[in-house]
């Protein structure tokens, strides 16, 4: 497990306007190519201690195993299900916490993701942005299958409910209907997002990519300008993003913007020949 050399990538946490704690939590480590918001479920606390738990176990884990990297991805997230499900058995001010997440594993050219609830993955490539995960969620189902618009699906009144999660009942990492794992091909000159639904509620697609395609070489400022934007629109979530940008990727207005100066660049520099040309003629033509 390794990033290409190159890679940079940038994280933003925020309680969001409406809530005095953030139940949400980022991981990213670019050296073992590992990346993962959490959204904790289960009131202020036990959200918190899930979503906690899960970043603690989940890199370990992966670190950890010898196996192949989705089965890595299935053992890690199921073990993370299985501590928070153990530890909110325990106390009663626990019981129900869970969390849903969105893993993101970098190898060689690949990114194998596991996902679970409706975090979401999105992959940014040549001026597009697109979602790869799918919302383990009544409302998100009916977006993904065409049967709401992605402006209905961000005012329905049951966006957060979910029907897959972390935590609320043991599994094996083999159960059906539990973890969404894939892999996708992953370019130098790409970028993926990871958020949590406190971006995607607030934020339509084209919104989150116009904030993207700025990019100029700080992942952290992709980020912390994407929870601005939602607290802009109202902040009504936690708000989590980690941002990953290839050796080679650059947004399509930073490179507009680069063209741009490169070409007044060039016209000054022409200007400036031109008026030393004039200089010297006109000396020339003084000493005639």
């Amino acid at each position: 497990m390794g990033l290409t050399v190159g890679w940079r990538s940038g994280a933003a946490s925020d309680p969001g306007l409406r809530r005095s704690n953030n139940e949400d939590r980022v991981y990213l480590n670019n050296a073992a190519g590992i990346f993962l918001v959490v959204d904790g479920m289960g009131g202020r606390a036990a959200g918190e201690l899930a979503a906690q738990t899960a970043i603690e176990i989940i890199p370990r884990q992966l670190e950890s195993s010898e196996r192949d990297i989705a089965a890595r991805v299935r053992q890690a997230i199921t073990a993370a299900n299985n501590e928070i499900h153990r530890m909110a058995e325990q106390r009663d001010e626990w019981h129900g916490m869970a969390c849903v997440l969105t893993l993101a594993v970098a190898h060689e050219d690949l990114i194998t993701v596991g996902h679970v609830g409706d975090t979401r993955l999105y992959l940014v490539w040549n001026g597009t942005l697109r979602k790869l995960t799918a919302d383990h969620s009544p409302v998100g189902e009916m977006e993904d299958q065409g049967e709401l618009t992605e402006a209905a699906a961000m005012e329905h009144p049951e966006r957060n409910q979910v029907f897959r999660d972390v935590g609320s009942r043991p599994h094996n990492a083999d159960d059906e209907e539990f973890i969404q794992v894939k892999s996708f091909p992953f370019r130098p000159s790409a970028a993926f997002l990871l958020c949590t639904d406190g971006l995607s509620d607030m934020l339509t697609l084209a919104e989150i990519n116009a904030i993207v395609q700025q990019y100029c070489g700080d992942p952290t400022a992709v980020a912390e300008e994407l929870v601005a934007a939602a607290n802009q629109m109202g902040g009504l979530d936690n708000i989590s993003v980690v941002f990953v940008a290839g050796p080679e990727f650059v947004g399509n207005e930073a490179e507009s913007d680069r063209e741009r100066h490169a070409v007044t660049q060039v016209r000054e520099n022409q200007s400036v020949w031109r008026r030393l040309l004039n200089r010297v003629t006109g000396l020339f033509a003084a000493s005639d």
